[in-house]
């Protein structure tokens, strides 16, 4: 039996516009905005491709691209010598003066880097997901099963299947029949009447039937060009996509706890959730699994100081992510996440909060249940996330579910 691994080409679609991460997403691409202290949103799926053995790796880029290409080229450089790469690749407008128009046309306007790799398989993941996976064990089952796409499906509640993608199964449980947008009373898996296949906006095409597609849906005026709104249907209204099943996937070193994790982090209070979900004492998910690590580059700052200890001003932090340069004077954090360089002085109290890199918050300050964007100043005594008419009236953002939000280098000093 021989043990010659599929040539694999990777593809990142990583052009969004992110608008309903907005203040975040302002001065940057939804795959560049940061997470969990020292990550990038495009760092989880990049780890999960490169910790599979897939070194050749295409990024697809178009809005507000310049921190997330400068995050791409300086974190992720591959062996030059073995011919492998991670590369931003922009709107290159190969086929005329036109950006991408969605996620297929992106593809479809650079099929020049298939051409060029000449892969067997193409494996077209998202960019904007928090989760782990081994993409091996999808394109092993791809391979097996002669598909022109497998999909990855996770399950879901049938119950939530109205805020979804879903992926309608034959009787076998794997060949895709259908695909509904955002259903409000869809069929039952074979298997579990009570869950749904959600979308997980990942696949593994067959390079033949991925190339047929594109070139197809090119030259359809009345499609819309988004690979799970259009690619997908037309290879399922052809009998050739199936299901790969996200619960089957098997990470070494995972939990219990966060095994078949997987978040959209498309709202800011999704955002702002996935981020509590690191700092439960026992994780939902575990970033400090060794054996499947989220890779990212780390800034040249010092380690993370906590200093004074006198009564009522004594710097501590509990139930809190602490990254480099970090410096907690006199200041509490509880259940929070201090990106690099944040300051926090002394009297401030830090709750249920995510500051990316380099806010300072001042004496006295109070800041809760907040995403607070990175060189943000709060003055001492401010009250942020205490009342949100307050906030609203400062002209900030105040999501549906009462978190607070801070635009990038804003000041807020009363």
């Amino acid at each position: 039996m021989s043990t010659r691994q599929p040539r694999v080409l990777g593809i990142v679609l990583a052009g969004g516009e992110g608008k309903r991460l907005s203040p975040l997403t302002a001065d940057r691409a939804k795959p560049a905005v940061p997470f969990g202290g020292i990550y990038r949103l495009v760092d989880f799926v990049l780890s999960n491709l490169v910790n599979a053995g897939y070194l050749r790796i295409v990024v697809l880029t178009q809005y507000k691209s310049h921190s997330l290409d400068r995050h791409i080229t300086t974190t992720w450089r591959m062996s030059t010598l073995l011919g492998n790469y991670v590369t931003p690749v922009p709107a290159q407008q190969r086929l005329g003066p036109q950006w991408f128009k969605g996620s297929a046309d992106a593809i479809h306007q650079s099929l020049n880097l298939v051409y060029d790799e000449k892969p067997e398989h193409v494996v077209v993941f998202g960019a904007d997901h928090v989760y782990r996976m081994d993409p091996r064990q999808m394109v092993d089952q791809h391979v097996e099963s002669g598909a022109g796409v497998t999909v990855a499906g996770i399950r879901v509640p049938r119950v939530e299947a109205s805020q979804f993608g879903v992926i309608q199964t034959a009787p076998d449980g794997r060949q895709i029949e259908r695909f509904l947008e955002k259903p409000v009373d869809p069929p039952g898996l074979p298997d579990s009447p009570d869950e749904v296949f959600a979308s997980m906006g990942n696949y593994v095409f067959s390079t033949e039937a991925l190339l047929e597609a594109v070139k197809v849906d090119a030259g359809d005026e009345g499609s819309v060009h988004d690979m799970g709104g259009n690619i997908i249907p037309m290879l399922v209204g052809h009998g050739a996509a199936q299901v790969y099943d996200f619960k089957d996937n098997d990470i070494p070193g995972a939990t219990d706890r966060d095994r078949g994790y997987w978040r959209d982090v498309g709202t800011l209070d999704a955002y702002y959730d996935a981020h509590m979900d690191l700092v439960s004492v026992h994780p939902i998910f575990n970033l400090y699994n060794r054996r499947w690590p989220i890779l990212t580059s780390s800034p040249a700052l010092p380690p993370a100081k906590f200093v004074l200890e006198e009564p009522g001003r004594t710097g501590f932090a509990v139930d809190t992510l602490i990254s480099q340069g970090v410096i907690v004077s006199g200041g509490i954090s509880r259940k929070s996440i201090l990106s690099p360089g944040v300051r926090i002085h002394s009297g401030a109290e830090v709750t249920g909060s995510v500051l990316l890199h380099g806010v300072d918050v001042g004496r006295g300050a109070v800041v809760q249940n907040a995403i607070v964007d990175k060189n943000v100043i709060i003055g001492a005594g401010v009250e942020l996330g205490v009342d949100p008419e307050a906030d609203r009236a400062r002209g900030l953002t105040v999501t549906p579910g009462g978190v607070v939000v801070v635009g990038k280098g804003e000041r807020v000093l009363d």
